[in-house]
């Protein structure tokens, strides 16, 4: 894979370089008017949302940073966009060109003023993988093997102005209209403003592990304040493969269980106990140990989980809810999906488009054990998503709706529901830390 020896830094350089892309996007579909002449609409637009996938992502890998987070982000729930962007943003997960070995030296200098081979005993300059904000080296020290991820250069000091970058296209995508799309962004903002602070993902990954260690079948690293700073972070190198590789080759259906139910419980505890959450469950964050346990990385991204958001949230999720119309609208005003300027036609609409998603989205929650391995359950789930692209009656609505808190909530959810389906576990326990 081509090291990146430099990362475009500047306000203008990244923006040239995004619009570039629009520029490539724009003959795609020039290209693409064409194959309808010749082939049928759905070849025609397969290839366009190959080719547009692979320029995006190849603007996108160069840049690093939030726009290739928000790529990852958009690749975790599979409904929202077609395959061929989700196979392609999904390597934002931890398949990224890594920087060079020079840039890792001049990186390390300017943070900590000293290069590795000054504090650790040894050092591998050479990434062990990359993903969106930063990338991990194998190092040693007093006998231990660790893992040093080491953030990209600039990229917290590029949010800002990637963001408003990345907003008309955001908007235009998701039809998005009002003072919401404002929220949306400035909460997605904060978060990855948050990510950026390694000295915070230290104090977050170190109070998770300390509320979570109870939890069977889990395991987390130790994390060294000492040997880390705001864009370095050091802990202990955990041996395991990937989530996504496992699945792939395991068989035995006590190990997906057992693992699944490790999985399940841990997000649970940490929403109905602690309010917070790890918002970020893609596969490049769990491993899989050599003994068949969990190991949970990388809590840069946490989100506290406000009582006045949880209470609806959770109320919305239980089969009563659903059949009390009163009760259903109440929370559904509650929580910002439907609004007091809403007209009836409008009103209608929303109230029977949630009520439909919510009946499909919160099965897990209407019984004591689920079966995350069912794939009629995760077909229900994408149909849906694929009714809500192609309804007009949505589009001619504003679909900005919904508290700011749900971007990261549904995309926990999103996250969890794939991984578990990826793991095919079957009689998960549900209510083992709900408490509702």
């Amino acid at each position: 894979m081509k090291k990146a020896s430099t990362i475009p830094i500047s306000k203008i350089q990244r923006a040239t370089k995004l619009v570039a892309t629009g520029a490539k996007v724009g003959v795609n579909y020039l290209k693409y008017y064409g194959e309808k002449i010749l082939n049928t609409e759905e070849e025609a637009r397969e290839k366009l949302n190959k080719s547009n996938a692979e320029d995006i992502y190849d603007s996108l890998k160069d840049l690093k940073g939030s726009p290739l987070k928000v790529a990852q982000m958009l690749s975790m729930d599979k409904s929202i966009l077609p395959r061929a962007y989700v196979e392609k943003f999904s390597l934002a997960q931890f398949s990224v060109p890594p920087l060079s070995e020079a840039l890792v030296l001049k990186t390390f200098k300017k943070s900590f003023g000293k290069f590795p081979s000054e504090i650790y005993d040894e050092f591998d300059v050479k990434a062990y993988n990359a993903a969106s904000i930063g990338q991990v080296h194998k190092a040693k020290k007093d006998g231990k093997e660790l893992a040093v991820k080491i953030q990209y250069p600039g990229i917290a000091d590029s949010i800002k102005s990637d963001l408003a970058l990345l907003k008309p296209f955001v908007i235009r995508m998701f039809k998005m209209k009002g003072k919401m799309s404002d929220d949306y962004f400035l909460e997605v903002q904060d978060k990855l403003l948050e990510e950026t602070d390694y000295v915070l993902e230290i104090s977050q990954s170190q109070e998770i592990v300390d509320a979570c260690k109870h939890i069977p079948n889990i395991s987390f690293p130790n994390y060294y304040k000492d040997l880390s700073s705001k864009q370095i972070i050091t802990m202990d190198w955990m041996k395991g493969i990937h989530l996504s590789e496992f699945t792939n080759i395991n068989t035995d259906q006590e190990k997906s269980n057992s693992l699944g139910q490790a999985l399940w419980d841990f997000y649970m505890f940490q929403i109905h106990n602690l309010k917070k959450v790890h918002a970020d469950p893609h596969p490049g964050n769990f491993l899989i140990s050599e003994d068949f346990k969990l190991i949970a990385l990388d809590f840069g991204c946490m989100k506290t989980i406000p009582l006045d958001f949880y209470n609806p949230y959770f109320v919305l999720a239980r089969e009563e809810t659903l059949a009390d119309k009163k009760l259903f609208e109440e929370k559904m005003y509650e929580l910002e999906i439907l609004l007091a300027s809403d007209g009836k036609e409008e009103s209608i609409f929303f109230s029977a488009m949630f009520h439909e998603m919510l009946s499909i989205f919160t099965q897990p929650f209407h019984a004591e054990t689920f079966d995350f391995s069912n794939e009629a359950f995760f077909n229900q789930i994408s149909e849906f998503g694929d009714k809500l692209t192609k309804s007009s009656e949505l589009r001619s609505y504003n679909a900005s709706r919904g508290s700011k808190h749900f971007i990261y909530m549904n995309r926990t959810f999103f996250g969890l529901y794939n991984l578990m389906f990826d793991l095919k576990a079957k009689d998960i326990k549900i209510n083992n830390f709900i408490t509702l």
